[in-house]
């Protein structure tokens, strides 16, 4: 994607994410005139990438391993699995955006600073201010997510799929929205549906949709959602993303339930389309 462009781009996206201002040093953003796209909201600490793991984390040069917050990119190919598509697309676009900064970023720690594996969450900046996650939505190489307490950019983030979307870039040639009985197997997916059924009790709030999956809120999270637009939901389409379980290979599954499971940890996981 051209600078032009992704300064168009950075227009519709600054009022939604510019709270504060981008410190970096001047001599680093020497000769650089685009506007950020995503810019950040406080002050950066720096560090030198040894390489581009996939399309959404890092390697420093410290040891530390970088998970990018606010997008999921295809898997690459591991254990003998096939790369899901644009997998390798959006590695060496991500290779390419920080190559252009020398391969020295910026990043915003998270309100979570480790995921369970250990990986340091963490909001990427490129030399010219830019959101790195944003560049990669914005080519369509990568889904917006939104896991709290991690969604300092989150309608940024949002508006930049958004335009991807609307263009049919990359991972949106081809609608990847999945109907709850498409759903094989575990992992990351983007799945619409109609809601059957709307229920609260001491595990959550649980949301059945058509076709076999239940979208499931945790009590400790219902504060990141409108409660009371939820319970009116029955009826409605609506698409949410994130990581599927398998409850029947989770011992969870009993009789009449769907047998996949989507947590919910915040209201921009899910949206309404249709009522």
């Amino acid at each position: 994607m051209t600078l032009v462009r992704l300064s168009g781009l950075a227009g519709l996206l600054k009022k939604a994410s510019l709270v504060g201002a981008f410190f970096v040093p001047a001599i680093w953003l020497a000769g650089v005139s685009a506007a950020p796209l995503c810019a950040a909201s406080g002050a950066l600490s720096y560090a030198q990438v040894q390489r581009v793991v996939d399309g959404d984390t890092l390697r420093l040069t410290d040891g530390r391993s970088v998970r990018m917050i606010g997008l999921n990119a295809p898997e690459t190919g591991k254990k003998g699995q096939s790369a899901e598509p644009f997998a390798e697309a959006a590695r060496k676009r991500l290779q390419d955006l920080v190559a252009q900064s020398d391969g020295r970023v910026g990043l915003l720690a998270g309100r979570q600073a480790q995921d369970r594996y250990g990986r340091t969450l963490a909001h990427v900046f490129g030399a010219d201010g830019s959101n790195l996650e944003a560049r990669l939505l914005a080519d369509g190489l990568a889904y917006q997510v939104a896991i709290a307490p991690n969604v300092e950019l989150l309608e940024c983030q949002q508006a930049a799929e958004r335009s991807a979307r609307a263009s049919g870039l990359g991972l949106w040639r081809q609608s990847p929205v999945l109907a709850p009985q498409q759903i094989t197997h575990s992992g990351f997916a983007l799945v619409g549906g109609k809601v059957s059924k709307v229920q609260r009790n001491r595990g959550g709030l649980w949301i059945d949709l058509q076709g076999g999956l239940v979208l499931h809120i945790a009590p400790n999270q219902l504060a990141n959602f409108d409660q009371q637009s939820l319970l009116k939901l029955q009826g409605a389409q609506v698409e949410a993303r994130g990581w599927v379980l398998d409850r029947q290979r989770r011992g969870g599954l009993k009789d009449g339930q769907g047998r996949w499971m989507l947590p919910l940890t915040h209201s921009g996981m899910l949206q309404v389309t249709a009522h």
